[in-house]
């Protein structure tokens, strides 16, 4: 396993784990067990938070993995990655704001954007995790070159 794949797979393990928190936070809130769910979400958050930085640094060292599968499989492969990513940022954005009004106290308005914010959070996490089976499980992923490598001219670094 290279050290590429293994930066992929503990940023993978990261978001798995955020979604996880994500999806018992929000039993929790629902059961009005407030504190457990202030805990499992601000988890949720550093969790998410780590995956960032995890594949930011993969992004910039490796390189984004190219999809290694039959060429069959490439387009919808492609489709589904950048609705993925899309809906991920998205997530992503919306988990800043939503725990930013959470942490002001606005919990009005964190009612009302927390469950869409949960639910995009969930659907991210699992097509993550599809994503990932994709790239390193069911097919060798594809060639990847780092910014890093390419700025340094070392595509073997």
């Amino acid at each position: 396993m290279s050290a590429g794949e293994v930066f992929a797979g503990l940023s993978e393990a990261c978001m798995v784990a955020s979604g996880g928190c994500v999806w018992a936070g929000w039993r929790r809130i629902r059961q009005g067990r407030v504190h457990a769910h202030r805990r499992l979400m601000v988890t949720a958050a550093v969790l998410g938070g780590a995956f960032f930085v995890l594949y930011a640094t993969h992004t910039v060292l490796f390189g984004d993995s190219s999809f290694g599968g039959p060429l069959r499989w490439r387009a919808p492969y492609l489709a589904f990655l950048q609705v993925h990513s899309i809906l991920a940022t998205l997530a992503g954005v919306m988990g800043v704001f939503t725990l930013r009004l959470a942490l002001r106290r606005r919990f009005r308005a964190h009612r009302r954007l927390a469950p869409w914010t949960a639910t995009g959070w969930l659907i991210a996490a699992v097509s993550g995790l599809t994503v990932f089976v994709l790239l390193y499980v069911v097919f060798r992923p594809g060639p990847a070159h780092g910014i890093l490598q390419t700025i340094l001219g070392h595509p073997g670094l």
